[in-house]
């Protein structure tokens, strides 16, 4: 012991080369411990990183999977939903008329106010209005009746097979006397394409 403490004493700090093979072993392992631990925190930083990414990736699949799951658990429903909106939308479509059934349409709705007593200032039929996969035919109509008879034309047109909608009406007094009412409104109806305005749209 005293042979390897006089080893040590021996050293020069300014020629390490020349110390006794003790003291330069020690420095060295020292050394080596220093550089070995520098790396073992440079690549427990890098480690750390890598596992915050893995756990926020880890977080996110399983948000993914939570969804998905939930959803294959919901697909027998949702398959159900699906068919029932289909089967609406062909009902739906079947309330369409096309192009050769609008006349009878636009003669239903005239029909409609004349039975109920109503006369028609003006019944004028809007050029047609192409969308994907229908078109929109605006009517502008101007009748005069009573309330009542307004209210049941109205509910006569509710009622048709095909669909239309009213809308932008305007309700006054013919004139101060007189009980009857003037309305305006543009009713819509609604038709399928033929084949040559499907290719144009």
């Amino acid at each position: 012991m005293a042979n390897l403490m006089s080893q040590f004493q021996q050293t020069s700090g300014r020629d390490p080369w020349l110390w006794p093979i003790v003291p330069r072993l020690f420095v060295f392992a020292l050394i080596a411990t220093g550089v070995a631990i520098l790396l073992w925190f440079l690549w427990l930083v890098n480690f750390k990183d890598e596992l915050e990414a893995a756990r926020a990736k880890e977080e996110t699949l399983r948000a993914e999977f939570s969804k998905d799951y939930k959803k294959a658990i919901n697909l027998d429903a949702l398959k159900k939903q699906r068919e029932q909106a289909i089967q609406y939308v062909n009902l739906l479509e079947k309330q369409l008329p096309n192009k050769a059934e609008m006349a009878a349409l636009l003669s239903d709705i005239n029909q409609a106010g004349v039975g109920r007593g109503l006369q028609f200032e003006s019944f004028k039929p809007g050029a047609p209005q192409l969308k994907d996969y229908y078109a929109e035919q605006p009517i502008e109509i101007m009748v005069t009746g009573t309330y009542d008879a307004i209210g049941e034309f109205l509910s006569d047109i509710a009622h048709l097979s095909r669909i239309v909608t009213v809308g932008n009406m305007e309700i006054k007094k013919k004139n101060p006397t007189d009980e009857r009412l003037d309305m305006k409104a543009i009713a819509v109806t609604y038709r399928y394409l033929d084949p040559e305005e499907v290719a144009s749209v």
